[in-house]
């Protein structure tokens, strides 16, 4: 998402983005509905030598100024491949959980962070990256993520959705949007939903992505007897309108970044209940436009969104706070600016 907002959005006066994909899929179709130019370079493993090969012949031939490379793959082949063809490369760092485990991938980081400029999206991925990796703090630099404004919809926009997911009417709805992988922490969202639905008999519950782990979420949901209460809806294109639907969204993982759907909650103006992992105590201010908790303690999470639940006036102050601050600090155009800066800088430098 980040990818394809930021490339729809610079300057066109001043750059022409093209994104380069390893595979086809939803963010190819995605950037080529925004009018953005999109190629893909299929890579095959390790030492894939004939995908470095192609795009160095793909830097050369469309006269790349400039690579902004996303996340492990790209940031080390992209970064090598670039310098190799005498391109500057700006490197984004978005997690923590996948390159420190092997040695291997933290001397590639070193390597990565001496050939590009480094960016991470959060001031504790910083800290994180600088401690497991032995990086220098000044040869990271930090762009928040952001999103744009989501302006409440009219009412007409959601007909029919309650019906389409089968919600009662007089439902409140709690929403986790996620990949399901076990470092979102599903599994103690469905863990707290029991003693929820006690309190408040009439919640349901929207657990938005696709990943490994849906037939297991969906037997534990079984196995603790709330599955009438759970709806877990895979991949949606729609999340604007969920997001409209939903009463207080939960994010309960294990480890993040920045997280984009913490902030497009925020931006939509729902109460957040979250982790308080990674950058997440970055996007929210506890209490003020939602609440952090513990990970991997369902308790928590069940007190603090049943206090919400309880609340409609809670709802709504919170709600509105977290969405003057995603307006105030986290809004798309501000990363937009940053980026432009640094690749000015950059290609200024080379």
């Amino acid at each position: 998402m980040v990818v394809s907002r930021l490339a729809a959005s610079l300057d066109p006066i001043r750059f022409r983005p093209i994104v380069c994909l390893f595979h086809p899929g939803w963010l190819e179709q995605r950037c080529l509905s925004q009018g953005v130019e999109t190629h893909v370079i299929p890579i095959h493993g390790m030492f894939d030598w004939k995908w470095g090969r192609q795009f160095y012949e793909f830097l050369k031939s469309n006269r790349v100024s400039l690579v902004h490379a996303h996340e492990f793959t790209a940031n080390t082949y992209g970064t090598l491949v670039a310098r190799l063809a005498g391109v500057p490369v700006v490197a984004t760092i978005h997690g923590k959980s996948y390159f420190v485990d092997q040695l291997k991938r933290r001397l590639a980081y070193r390597a990565t962070c001496r050939l590009a400029t480094t960016v991470v999206v959060s001031e504790d991925l910083k800290r994180f990256v600088c401690m497991s990796i032995g990086i220098p703090p000044h040869r990271l630099r930090v762009v928040y993520n952001g999103v744009p404004d989501m302006d409440p919809l009219p009412g007409t926009f959601y007909t029919g959705l309650r019906e389409e997911l089968a919600v009662p009417p007089h439902h409140l709805i709690v929403g986790v949007i996620g990949s399901l992988y076990p470092v979102k922490g599903h599994a103690y969202l469905l863990q707290a939903i029991p003693d929820i639905v006690k309190v408040k008999g009439n919640t349901t519950f929207l657990f938005i992505g696709r990943g490994e782990m849906e037939a297991q979420l969906r037997q534990q949901a079984h196995d603790l007897g709330v599955e009438r209460h759970v709806r877990i809806l895979g991949f949606r294109d729609d999340v604007p309108r969920l997001l409209g639907l939903i009463d207080v969204f939960v994010l309960p993982s294990l480890s993040e970044g920045l997280s984009v759907a913490i902030l497009e909650a925020m931006a939509a103006g729902k109460p957040v209940v979250a982790s308080q992992v990674g950058g997440n105590a970055e996007l929210i201010v506890d209490g003020e436009t939602g609440y952090l908790v513990p990970p991997m303690n369902p308790s928590a999470l069940s007190a603090h969104i049943l206090a919400l639940l309880g609340d409609d006036s809670l709802r709504q102050r919170l709600g509105d706070a977290g969405r003057k601050r995603a307006a105030e600090t986290f809004s798309l155009q501000q990363m937009v600016h940053s980026y432009e800066q640094l690749y000015d800088r950059c290609i200024g430098n080379a």
